[in-house]
C-alpha cells in the first residue's frame, strides 16, 4: 500500500470505529425503551383497528373534492385534539375535483349483459346516448402498434394479466392515449389486480395534450377474459360505454396535522404519515385509512408511555394522494424553508398488513443507525431496512434531502382490494395493525430522541 494511503486509512480507522461504538450505543440506550413500546403496542390489539373502523363507518369513501373527504378531515383534527396531541391543525392545499357521474358498460353483442365497470380517475365522459362500438382486444402496447390499423372508430379493450403493479399500471395510466393514437373512439382496461371475484379496480389516468381525449374505463378481469374468447374464437363483440365523468374547477382541502411537542430541539421533526383521501368507492381503510391511523396510534402510544423526545413527532394525514398529490405539494411549499429541520419523513402507503421492512433512502452512516433501530424489533418480527423507500405524499420532501422511509408490509392480497369497493377494514388483521404502530413508534421515537441528528447525505 502507498505510504499516504496506509496513513489515510490508519487516520480513518479510528473515525470508524467511533462511529460504529456510536451506532452499536444506540441499540444499547434504546433497547430496554423499545421493549415497552413493543409490549405496549401488542398488549392492546384492537386500538388502531377500532379507530379506523370508526373513522372508515363515519366517512365512507373520502374522494378528492367531495363533502365526505372534509368531513373526514374534520373528524380526524377532533380526534387528535381529544387524544391530546400538540398543535393540531389542518394546513390548506388546493386540490383537484374530478366528478364521476353515472356510468355503465353493456355488452351488446353477440348478447346482452351488464358489465361492472369503473371510469378511470380525470376521463372524460362519452356523448349523450354513449357510445356504441366494436371491441378489439389487445394484450400490449406493442400489439395495438402492429394492428393500429384495425382500432379505427373501435372500442379498444387492454387485456393485459397482472405482472406487478408498477408495470400493469401503465395500462391504465396511458392505455386512452395509445388508443386514441389508433383511431379508437374509447378505451377499456382489464383491472389492475391479480386476483378478482368481478370487481372493477379504479385509479388515476393521463392525457396528452397532443392526443385526442377518449373516454376510459376498467372491467373486470372475468369480463376482459370473456371478450377475449369471444373474439378468438371470431365472435363480433359489440359494447355501450356510458359515463358522465367531468372535471370540475379545484376545491380548497386540508392536511391534517398533530404533534408530540420535542423537549429540547421541538423545532426538529420526524414526521409519520398516511394519506387521508381515498378514491370514490370502498372505505379506503387499506388504501390509506390505515396507514394514517398506525402512525397516529405510534404518537398515542409514546404519549400513553409518558415517552418525551428531545424532537417534535408529527403525523401528518395527507390529502389529495390519489389523484394529484397536492397535499404533499402543498406540504412542502409551506415547510420549504424550515426542510432542513425534517429529521426523517415516513410514510406508509402498502397497506397496515404484517410488517417487513423499513425501505430507507438516506445516507449510508444514517442506514446503519436504521440498522441498529431494526434490532430493536425482533418482538414485532424481523424488520428488514430495504435498499430505498419512500412514499408519492413525502416525495416532495425527499427531493429537498430529508431521509426517507416507507413502512413496507405484506402485500399479498393488497392489490386484490386497491381502489374497489371491497377496501373496508374487515379486511385487515388487528394484531398485524399493532405491529405497524410499534414499529412506527420505535423508529420515532429513537429517532426523535437520539442525541445526534440522523445524519444526511451530502447533495
Amino acid at each position: 500500500m502507498p505510504r499516504r494511503l496506509l496513513v489515510g486509512a490508519l487516520l480513518l480507522a479510528p473515525l470508524a470505529v467511533a462511529t460504529a461504538r456510536a451506532q452499536d450505543a444506540i441499540a444499547a440506550r434504546y433497547a430496554a425503551t423499545s421493549q415497552r413500546i413493543v409490549a405496549a403496542a401488542l398488549a392492546d390489539s384492537g386500538v388502531a383497528w377500532n379507530k379506523l373502523a370508526r373513522f372508515t363507518d363515519y366517512s365512507g369513501n373520502r374522494f378528492t373534492g367531495s363533502a365526505a373527504l372534509e368531513r373526514g378531515i374534520d373528524w380526524v383534527l377532533a380526534e387528535m385534539k381529544k387524544d391530546g396531541l400538540d398543535n393540531v391543525r389542518g394546513e390548506p392545499a388546493m386540490v383537484p375535483h374530478w366528478v364521476r357521474g353515472a356510468e355503465s358498460a353493456t355488452l351488446v353483442q353477440p348478447r346482452i349483459a351488464k358489465l361492472p365497470m369503473l371510469g378511470l380517475g380525470g376521463s372524460i365522459g362519452t356523448p349523450k346516448g354513449g357510445i356504441t362500438a366494436e371491441v378489439m382486444v389487445v394484450s400490449t402496447f406493442d400489439e395495438l402498434t402492429k394492428r393500429a390499423a384495425e382500432a379505427k372508430g373501435k372500442i379498444v379493450l387492454f387485456d393485459a394479466p397482472f405482472v406487478s403493479y408498477g408495470q400493469t399500471v401503465a395500462y391504465r395510466r396511458e392505455g386512452a392515449i395509445a388508443a386514441s393514437k389508433a383511431g379508437a373512439v374509447a378505451s377499456l382496461i382489464r383491472s389492475v389486480t391479480p386476483y378478482s371475484m368481478r370487481t372493477p379496480h379504479t385509479g388515476q389516468m393521463a392525457y396528452d395534450s397532443a392526443v385526442k381525449k377518449i373516454p376510459h374505463a376498467a372491467i373486470t378481469v372475468e369480463d376482459a377474459m370473456m371478450i377475449h374468447r369471444m373474439i378468438n374464437r371470431g365472435e363480433k363483440v359489440v359494447v355501450r360505454l356510458e359515463m358522465d365523468a367531468q372535471t370540475l374547477p379545484d376545491v380548497p382541502s386540508r392536511n391534517a396535522i398533530g404533534e408530540i411537542r420535542g423537549t429540547e430541539k421541538p423545532d426538529e421533526v420526524v414526521l409519520l404519515s398516511g394519506h387521508l383521501d381515498s378514491w370514490d368507492v370502498g372505505n379506503g381503510a387499506m388504501d390509506d385509512g390505515g396507514g394514517l391511523v398506525v402512525g397516529w396510534e405510534a404518537l398515542n402510544l409514546i404519549k400513553k408511555l409518558g415517552l418525551k423526545p428531545r424532537r417534535t413527532i408529527r403525523v401528518v394525514g395527507w390529502t389529495n394522494e390519489e389523484t394529484m398529490g397536492r397535499g404533499g405539494l402543498a406540504y412542502r411549499d409551506a415547510h420549504k424553508a424550515d426542510a432542513d429541520k425534517h429529521v426523517l419523513v415516513v410514510e406508509s402507503d402498502g397497506g397496515v398488513f404484517a410488517p417487513e421492512s423499513f425501505g430507507f433512502t438516506g445516507s449510508d452512516s444514517a442506514r446503519a443507525i436504521m440498522k441498529q433501530i431494526s434490532t430493536l424489533l425482533k418482538g414485532v418480527g424481523p424488520i428488514a431496512i430495504g435498499a430505498n423507500g419512500g412514499g408519492a405524499d413525502i416525495e416532495p420532501m425527499m427531493a429537498l434531502g430529508v431521509p426517507a422511509v416507507g413502512l413496507e408490509v405484506d402485500g399479498s392480497k393488497y392489490f386484490w382490494f386497491h381502489h374497489t369497493d371491497a377496501d373496508t377494514v374487515d379486511k385487515l388483521d388487528p394484531m398485524e395493525m399493532q405491529r405497524c404502530v410499534a414499529a412506527l413508534a420505535v423508529l420515532a421515537f429513537i429517532v426523535a430522541d437520539m442525541p445526534e441528528t440522523l445524519p444526511r447525505a451530502k447533495r
